[in-house]
């Protein structure tokens, strides 16, 4: 497998093509951003934490039966992947009140709710990702009623799978975001990354935060939180 010209430079990840055009590399960064860009630092070693914590999780998941662009890990920072073609709709599942559905609403953080929620935005920075329902997806010809209804499926089963996994760990699962790809071949599989970059994560005892909202919030401790999110998490690989 070689490693070819950079294709794409994310907030978060490097992509590179490779010699087979249906495989790229993913190249995870320690660079941080929040509020759509608008804030930036580094999180010192965040990279190959994303990285390791993403592959191990997107394993898990495809045991479960939701397909993902998982390959092979190649080195600490550095991911085969399948190449797909993104489709332009961030998913979010919540199980409890957080962050912008909060703020949103006038509601207080913690709120636990009886079942998941599911949201859709519309991935475009120039826009600010903003909400929208699965009519203005199906309008804007983001994906089709099928593919949005198979996308719903399998984001609740990534979070049953996830909530009760982080649980063995002492961690809830608060919120988190997915996005999904299309291969080749039209097939919908799960893409992007799943760390605490992109999921909120509170220590089940004492609710303290153990994500990028430390980064966000100000709160310190932001490498401390993620290295111990993933001691907890080949901890609980090591049982």
């Amino acid at each position: 497998m070689e490693k070819l010209n950079q294709l794409y430079e994310g907030k978060a990840k490097k992509v590179y093509a490779t010699d087979e055009p249906e495989k790229l590399i993913v190249d995870y960064k320690d660079d941080a951003t929040a509020f759509n860009g608008l804030k930036k630092g580094t999180i010192v070693g965040k990279g190959v934490i994303n990285n390791r914590m993403s592959n191990l999780l997107m394993q898990k998941l495809a045991k479960e039966g939701v397909p993902t662009h998982f390959i092979e890990e190649l080195s600490e920072r550095e991911t085969l992947v399948k190449k797909v073609s993104i489709v332009p709709l961030e998913v979010i599942i919540r199980n409890i009140s957080a962050g912008s559905f909060a703020k949103r609403y006038g509601v207080e953080e913690g709120i636990v709710f009886d079942e998941p929620t599911i949201e859709f935005s519309y991935k475009n920075d120039d826009l600010g990702d903003p909400l929208l329902n699965t009519r203005h997806a199906i309008a804007l010809k983001l994906a089709t009623k099928e593919e949005i209804a198979l996308i719903e499926k399998y984001s609740f089963k990534v979070n049953e799978v996830l909530k009760a996994f982080w649980a063995s760990c002492g961690v809830t699962l608060v919120d988190f975001k997915l996005e999904f790809g299309k291969t080749c071949d039209g097939t919908i599989i799960l893409a992007d990354e799943i760390s605490p970059d992109t999921c909120r994560l509170w220590d089940s005892k004492t609710g303290e935060k153990l994500d990028k909202d430390r980064f966000r919030r100000d709160l310190g401790g932001v490498e401390d939180a993620y290295a111990e999110i993933m001691k907890r998490l080949l901890d609980s690989y090591e049982k």
